[in-house]
C-alpha cells in the first residue's frame, strides 16, 4: 500500500471510447499509487490536456478522430513532452502504429485485448499499472520529427576490403550484437540509420519485444537503413553488411560453426529473447571480432553477456545515461566492469564504424 503522505502518480487517459475511458479509469484508480486526473476523447483533447494538466504519464489510444494518437504523440513530445504509454489493439496494423508511436517518443505500449470488454481489460491490469509507474519515472526530452540521418561514406568498406578483412581473420568478419528494451526501437533505429552502405560487419539486434512487433519493426527499419534488414532465421550464417532482427518469440544463439539457431523455449532470467544468450554465444564464436552494444532498457539483461564479450577479447559499448530512456541495462553492464566506451546515442554508429575498421586491420591469429 502507498503511504498516505506519498504523492500519487497523475495519469491522463486519452481514448475515443467512453466505455474504455471508464474501464481504464477504474483500473488505474484501483492502484493506490495512481490516479486519473483527466480524460480526452481524441488526440486534440490529449494535446491540450497534456499542456494544461501536466500529468506524470499519459495513456494514448491510436485510432481516434480529428487528431489520432500518432499525431498527438508527436505534438506532445515536440511541444510539452510527457511520458506516454500506448494502449492499443495488438494487431498487425496496430503493431505498425505502435512502433511509429515509440519512434516518436512514446515510452511503452500495452496491447488492448481484441474484444475490449471489461473482463478482458482486467487481464492486462498488472501490466498497465506496472508500465505506468515505470513510465512516470522516465526523464522525457523534447523531440523533433525524426528524419533519416545522413549516411557517412566509408572509404574502406568496399566488398574487396570486406573479403580481405575476413581472410585476415580466419574467414570470420566482425559481429555486432545489440541489446535494448524500453526505448529501444527508436534508439536502435537511430544507430542503424547511421551505418553506411557496404558496412563490413553483421549486426544482430536483440530487443525485448513481442514477435508481432519484431516482424513489423524489421519492415520499418528496412525503410530507414542503408543496409538490408531481415528477421533472423535458423541455420543461416550472418553476413557482413546485413542487419538481423531476433524474433521476439525466440532466443538467438550462434553455433561454433557460425550459424544462427532460434529457440522458442521458456524465458531465461525473465527475458525472451534473452540478450545474454546471444552475447555469450556470439562471443564464443567471434572472440576478438565480437562487439557488444548495450542500449536503453530496464533490468540487467546483457550484463553477463557483455562480460563474456569482454573476456573473449571483444569490445563493448554502452549508451550513456543522458540519452537513455531507461538507464538500467547500460548501467548494469557498466557496473559489471564489462564496458569499454560509454557514449551518447548519436555517437554509437560512428564508434562502431571505427571499431570495425580497426578489426579489419588486425593481423590473423595463428593457433598452435
Amino acid at each position: 500500500m502507498a503511504n498516505a503522505s506519498e504523492k500519487k502518480i497523475r495519469v491522463l487517459v486519452i481514448d475515443d471510447s467512453p466505455f474504455m475511458c471508464k474501464v481504464l479509469e477504474q483500473i488505474i484508480n484501483s492502484d493506490p499509487q495512481l490516479e486519473v486526473v483527466g480524460q480526452g476523447r481524441d488526440g486534440r483533447d490529449g494535446v491540450a490536456l497534456a499542456e494544461s494538466l501536466r500529468p506524470d504519464v499519459i495513456t494514448m489510444d491510436i485510432n481516434m478522430p480529428h487528431v489520432d494518437g500518432l499525431q498527438a504523440t508527436e505534438l506532445i513530445m515536440s511541444q510539452h513532452p510527457r511520458p506516454i504509454v500506448i494502449v492499443s489493439s495488438e494487431s498487425r496494423e496496430g503493431a505498425a502504429s505502435t512502433l511509429k508511436a515509440l519512434d516518436l517518443g512514446a515510452i511503452d505500449f500495452v496491447p488492448k485485448p481484441s474484444s475490449g470488454i471489461d473482463l478482458d481489460m482486467t487481464t492486462v491490469r498488472e501490466e498497465l499499472t506496472r508500465k505506468l509507474k515505470v513510465a512516470a519515472k522516465v526523464r522525457v526530452v523534447r523531440t523533433a520529427t525524426r528524419s533519416k540521418l545522413a549516411m557517412p561514406a566509408m572509404p574502406t568498406g568496399s566488398g574487396a576490403s570486406r573479403s580481405s578483412a575476413a581472410a585476415q581473420n580466419g574467414g570470420k568478419s566482425p559481429l555486432i550484437v545489440v541489446a535494448a528494451s524500453t526505448g529501444g526501437p527508436a534508439a536502435v533505429t537511430r544507430v542503424v540509420s547511421g551505418l553506411p552502405k557496404e558496412f563490413p560487419a553483421a549486426v544482430i539486434l536483440v530487443l525485448h519485444m513481442p514477435a508481432t512487433f519484431t516482424k513489423q519493426f524489421t519492415v520499418q527499419l528496412a525503410e530507414l537503413s542503408a543496409l538490408p534488414v531481415k528477421e533472423a532465421e535458423s541455420n543461416e550464417t550472418p553476413q557482413p553488411g546485413v542487419i538481423y532482427v531476433c524474433p521476439g518469440s525466440h532466443h538467438l544463439r550462434l553455433s561454433m560453426a557460425g550459424k544462427i539457431s532460434l529457440d522458442s523455449g521458456p524465458r531465461i532470467d525473465g527475458y525472451r529473447p534473452c540478450a545474454d544468450v546471444a552475447f555469450e554465444t556470439i562471443a564464443a564464436y567471434a572472440r576478438p571480432l565480437a562487439i557488444g552494444v548495450v542500449m536503453t532498457g530496464m533490468g540487467n539483461d546483457a550484463a553477463k553477456g557483455s562480460k563474456a564479450v569482454k573476456a573473449s577479447g571483444g569490445y563493448v559499448i554502452a549508451q550513456d545515461e543522458a540519452t537513455s530512456m531507461i538507464f538500467g541495462m547500460p548501467s548494469e553492464a557498466i557496473q559489471a566492469g564489462a564496458v569499454d566506451e560509454v557514449l551518447p546515442l548519436d555517437s554509437i554508429a560512428a564508434a562502431l564504424e571505427k571499431r570495425v575498421l580497426k578489426l579489419g586491420r588486425l593481423a590473423p591469429v595463428v593457433v598452435r
